[in-house]
């Protein structure tokens, strides 16, 4: 029985009507393309810390210790911002809280370009972090419910995709102003003032976009909810897809608890689970080391430094090309299968990376060349088959009434596994090489295709209101190898 066989078991998603063109869709694409700078914003702020650290280092003298800090501290606030945001968002509303966070990345913007010294910096770096975290759990919920069923893989996978648009945006600045003006004092504090542009559009654009219908429902807002869909939805879809949402609103305020004592319900903390172990197998496969300390590794492998940050343009370049594929394969390819062979190329990817670094020793004029292409196949398998794959089924696998909740919670988790990797991944690097920590990452992407075979369901072609009836009773993983 495939996923999209079973619509009828839900809330019935076959009863509403189909979707049509007009200006409805226009404003969805607008509302979706606002939204949306949350995620450039937290791409731009974690990849241009790839480019900026080493003249940073030089200006504010910094350890191999305090670099590891300065580059996880917006790691470890992302993991704070991701669990606030997402309570902050249930209580105070999806759009509210992003022009939150956007006033947040313009914050810790100033802070980081103006910082005298280490601390200052750390400060603004977890100010930023804040914000990252929460836009990586906010933005992709509120595209979620405002997306039709029907495109809803390739509408909240945008974010994925301007997520690693804002890392390649990171690379190219850093590749031009270190290379043009390198020997300027402060060259870094240029660098990361860039990120000041989007905060202000996304704040300004978030000022004239609407709330989420689903959570305007769940507050029993509904005459808003309407007027809202209607601006999304043709009347007739609006109307029917009202009715689906609020009868099950309905449900939930009369019989399930929020936050934390949802647990106590075994279908709500398994999916919790399945949710948190997505993000983390997603950031232990290693790909945010490539983007964080990407000019370290290709130094590593034979590069000197400024053809290294050059050529660190290429993972960045082919992770957009892997994004734009995947928000296709999101509407014709079932999640899990995505998965299970996204999880299977970086694999394979990580071991011929840690046998090149074997055959090809330190000196071999073929090193870099090989490395960088490896590392470039694995961006691209990340890019394609995971990173987006993963994002969207954090937004849609959780039910309404613990949504931003469990997200916030999974993110959390994946925040943690990122921080942890970007403070220890020189470490790893310097203890026992490339070949070590690759060999180490393909291990750990064993386990993490056993986890996914095993353990996560089928989400594709269901309205959310269908999957979380199914979530909720544990019929979803009957179903879950389909």
């Amino acid at each position: 029985m495939s996923a999209t066989q079973t619509q009828s078991k839900g809330t019935g998603n076959a009863a509403l009507p189909p979707l049509t063109n007009g200006p409805h869709r226009k404003r969805l694409g607008l509302v979706a393309l606002v939204a949306t700078f949350g995620g450039l914003l937290f791409g731009y702020d974690t990849g241009v810390i790839n480019g900026a650290l080493r003249p940073m280092t030089a200006d504010l003298a910094l350890t191999p210790l305090t670099e590891g800090i300065v580059t996880s501290s917006l790691l470890f606030g992302a993991a704070a911002g991701a669990v606030g945001g997402g309570r902050l968002s249930d209580g105070w509303g999806r759009r509210k809280t992003i022009i939150l966070l956007a006033v947040l990345f313009f914050v810790g913007t100033l802070a980081c370009v103006s910082a005298p010294s280490f601390e200052v910096m750390v400060i603004g770096r977890v100010i930023l972090g804040l914000a990252v975290g929460g836009a990586s759990t906010v933005v992709p919920v509120f595209l979620a419910e405002l997306a039709p069923y029907e495109i809803r893989g390739s509408l909240a996978g945008r974010n994925e995709l301007m997520i690693v648009i804002g890392q390649l945006a990171a690379f190219v600045v850093n590749a031009i102003i270190g290379n043009v003006w390198g020997e300027v004092g402060g060259v870094w504090r240029i660098m990361l003032a860039v990120a000041a542009l989007p905060a202000i559009a996304l704040f300004l654009g978030m000022l004239r976009m609407p709330e989420s219908p689903r959570w305007l429902i769940s507050k029993g807002r509904n005459p808003e909810a309407l007027a809202v869909l209607k601006t999304i939805r043709s009347d007739e879809r609006a109307e029917a897809e009202m009715a689906d949402v609020k009868h099950l609103a309905d449900e939930e305020r009369a019989s399930k608890a929020t936050s934390w004592g949802a647990l106590k319900d075994k279908w709500i903390l398994r999916i919790i689970l399945v949710g948190i172990g997505l993000g983390v197998a997603q950031q232990l496969t290693g790909i945010n080391s490539i983007m964080y300390y990407g000019q370290s590794v290709l130094v590593e492998a034979g590069f000197d430094s400024n053809a290294a940050l050059i050529a660190n343009i290429a993972p960045g370049v082919i992770a957009v090309v892997g994004g734009v594929i995947a928000l296709t394969l999101m509407q014709r390819v079932n999640r899990r299968t995505t998965l299970l062979l996204g999880f299977t190329l970086t694999t394979v990817c990580h071991f011929l990376i840690g046998i090149a670094s074997i055959v090809l020793p330190v000196g071999n004029a073929a090193r870099p060349f090989v490395i960088l292409f490896l590392v470039v196949a694995f961006v691209g398998s990340m890019q394609t088959f995971l990173n987006i794959a993963v994002w969207v089924m954090l937004s849609e696998i959780f039910p309404l009434h613990v949504r931003g909740f469990a997200i916030g919670l999974s993110v959390f988790c994946l925040w943690i596994a990122n921080a942890l990797l970007g403070l220890f991944f020189p470490t790893l690097v310097a203890g026992m090489g490339i070949t070590g920590t690759f060999f180490l990452f393909g291990v750990v992407g064993i386990l993490a295709l056993v986890f996914i075979y095993t353990q996560v369901p089928e989400t594709r072609g269901r309205t959310l209101e269908a999957l979380e009836e199914d979530v909720t009773t544990g019929a979803i993983y009957l179903v879950h190898k389909n």
